[in-house]
């Protein structure tokens, strides 16, 4: 690298470093201070970092590989990620969530489920599922980082070498600032991942003409919608293509050939995950560290507003340029090629000095946002839940705070374990989309909206997908298949074990309902509550909130294909994008941001409610 590039990463280090100092004095006050930043950020700056923890390289990696292959029509398996539930969230679960008031997603089983047996069963497969979905990530992290950072220089060792010392530098920043540190971070981050976007994209539209691309690429690449195939050949072009997106997963294909059918499974996968609500890892931490209700919604809607088009810019563009430039070297490897290889080669080679700089250090910064936001979210569930629950739940305040460092450590430890295991970016990915994410949705879909489900059902249905989503460790079939079956196991399983075993306590489920305020079957609880009290109104915002959900979609595919269509200069249609943005943004005006209310601020802090209940407020 150029010693402009090799500056510019260094001054981004220094920089994380004072940071970093910065942050552990403010986090080792309190738990809370170290796991959710004292609940003190504002929404908009929670809702940044938010956005910011989902840039991450191994996905940038797998989505500009995705486009590469698939064209605009990669916007859909965008999909098999939870991605979308961030629309979700912000329309109605983020508020859901936040009226818990508590620290941490396993802490908010007991809201659900009280402290019967049941309750402690599933206040515990939480954690143990939160533990092992952190290392999952972290051993994602790994594998990406690796493949990252190994082009930039000239020692030939393997990539886990490389990753191995930046899991460690990382680790140690993320130890010692707690949530101050995530925030902090992926505020810095944010900056430059919106500067190098812009610049990635700048330098592709300078390079490459219309025509180049679509020379590069299959009739069809860039249109977003297809029919009941996908039609996409690459047969002329690079022909081991063909073999990867029609071939069967057995072979190492990606089975899409009915790709209208696989994308409808992949909706329904998309739509179910996200109805789960936040999985237990930073993605409800940052909900939880929001000050009250209306600020969990509105940070979910600046999440979004970042976690899309900075980075769709940013992947397209080095899509783009890889299609361009690459493709020969590509086409070289012949049946071993390696599309993982786009992203770290097109920055190496294809972009400019200074560019390079900004670029691998957005980058670096997109890995510390998730890495830290995911240890963080993981040493939380130990001292809180473990730790604090069942050990020692009057230690002092610093002990917390130590044994949060203890924590923190170990799971990066574990996580470098674990990614020394895995074998690729593609293979890993698949494995916590297809069996991880759906060992966590039956039971965490089911305790939302039906009144019967109690801890033992959520604790089988967490058990029996666990279950499964390991034995797929060990089965060649099909993501979507694989997602499905084991949903299928998990529902039964959580439907089964409910039935057999006693409801909730009538106070515990009284409780829930009248505080979180949830809408799907929940009569038998509504008339209970209605006989203590005539003016109790249940939740009627069913319609609206399903209507805004089909809106906030279409807004959010707008804010992919916006940017794709600049940095493949197809300008009609990005108008067309930019105008459904608007149109949908005025939409979710009235619909959603004006039907808020005020903030529900006695839910914002436990001695506020008390002084709310007395009259003092």
């Amino acid at each position: 690298m150029h010693f402009i590039d090799l500056a510019i990463i260094v001054c981004y280090m220094l920089l994380m470093t004072l940071v970093g100092w910065w942050s552990a004095k403010k986090a080792s006050v309190n738990a809370e201070s170290y796991f959710l930043a004292g609940k003190s950020l504002p929404w908009w700056l929670i809702g940044v970092a938010h956005g910011s923890s989902g840039v991450d390289i191994t996905g940038t990696i797998w989505f500009v590989m995705m486009l590469f292959i698939y064209g605009v029509k990669a916007t859909w398996l965008l999909w098999v990620w939870p991605l979308f539930n961030v629309v979700f969230r912000m329309v109605y679960l983020g508020t859901w969530v936040r009226r818990s008031n508590v620290l941490t997603g396993a802490e908010w089983m007991r809201t659900r489920f009280g402290y019967s047996r049941g309750a402690e069963l599933a206040y515990l497969s939480v954690v143990v599922y939160a533990v092992v979905h952190v290392v999952g990530f972290l051993s994602y992290a790994f594998r990406g980082i690796g493949e990252f950072t190994r082009p930039f220089f000239p020692w030939d060792y393997p990539d886990e070498y490389y990753a191995i010392a930046v899991l460690l530098v990382t680790g140690l920043y993320c130890v010692v600032g707690g949530m101050y540190s995530v925030v902090m971070n992926d505020l810095i981050q944010f900056g430059l991942i919106l500067v190098a976007s812009i610049g990635i994209v700048v330098v592709a539209i300078i390079l490459v003409q219309p025509e180049q691309i679509m020379a590069a690429v299959p009739a069809g690449w860039d249109n977003l919608f297809f029919g009941w195939k996908l039609n996409l050949d690459w047969s002329n072009l690079m022909p081991q293509l063909n073999d990867r997106i029609y071939g069967p997963v057995s072979e190492g294909g990606d089975g899409y050939s009915l790709f209208m059918f696989f994308t409808g499974m992949l909706l329904i996968k998309g739509v179910l995950v996200s109805m789960a609500g936040p999985t237990p890892n930073y993605a409800i931490q940052h909900v939880l560290s929001t000050r009250s209700p209306r600020e969990a919604a509105l940070e979910n809607m600046m999440m979004a507003l970042v976690s899309l088009a900075p980075r769709f810019l940013l992947i397209a563009g080095i899509a783009v340029l890889g299609i361009v430039f690459f493709s020969p070297e590509l086409a070289s490897m012949g049946k071993n090629v390696d599309f993982e290889k786009i992203l770290p080669n097109v920055l190496n080679l294809y972009v400019p000095v200074g560019l390079k700089g900004i670029l691998i250090a957005a980058l670096l910064a997109a890995f510390m946002s998730t890495f830290v936001s995911t240890v963080n979210s993981g040493a939380a569930y130990v001292v809180n839940d473990i730790y604090k629950r069942y050990i020692n739940p009057n230690a002092p305040a610093k002990r917390y705070v130590t044994l949060g460092w203890i924590t923190s450590a170990a799971v990066v430890l574990l996580g470098i374990a674990f990614g020394l295991a895995t074998t690729s970016v593609h293979g890993i990915t698949e494995w916590i989309v297809s069996a991880l994410v759906p060992a966590f949705v039956a039971p965490n879909v089911l305790k939302w909206h039906w009144w019967r489900f109690n801890g033992y059902g959520f604790f089988w249905g967490m058990v029996a997908g666990t279950a499964a989503a390991v034995l797929k460790a060990f089965i060649t079939v099909h993501p979507v298949f694989a997602f499905m079956m084991i949903l299928l196991i998990s529902f039964a399983a959580s439907i089964i074990a409910t039935l057999m075993t006693k409801p909730e306590s009538d106070e515990v489920l009284k409780s829930f309902y009248r505080n979180v305020r949830p809408w799907g079957w929940w009569d038998p609880v509504y008339r209970m509550c209605l006989a203590e009290d005539p003016k109790f109104e249940k939740n009627r915002d069913f319609p609206r909130d399903m209507f805004n959900i089909a809106v906030a979609m279409v807004w959010q595919t707008a804010m992919v294909t916006a940017p794709i269509y600049l940095a493949i200069q197809q300008w009609p249609r990005m108008w067309i994008s930019v105008g459904v943005f608007a149109v949908t943004s005025l939409i979710l005006k009235f619909t959603w941001y004006d039907k808020l209310g005020p903030g529900e601020m006695y839910l914002v802090e436990p001695e506020k409610r008390a002084e709310a209940a007395s009259g003092r407020a």
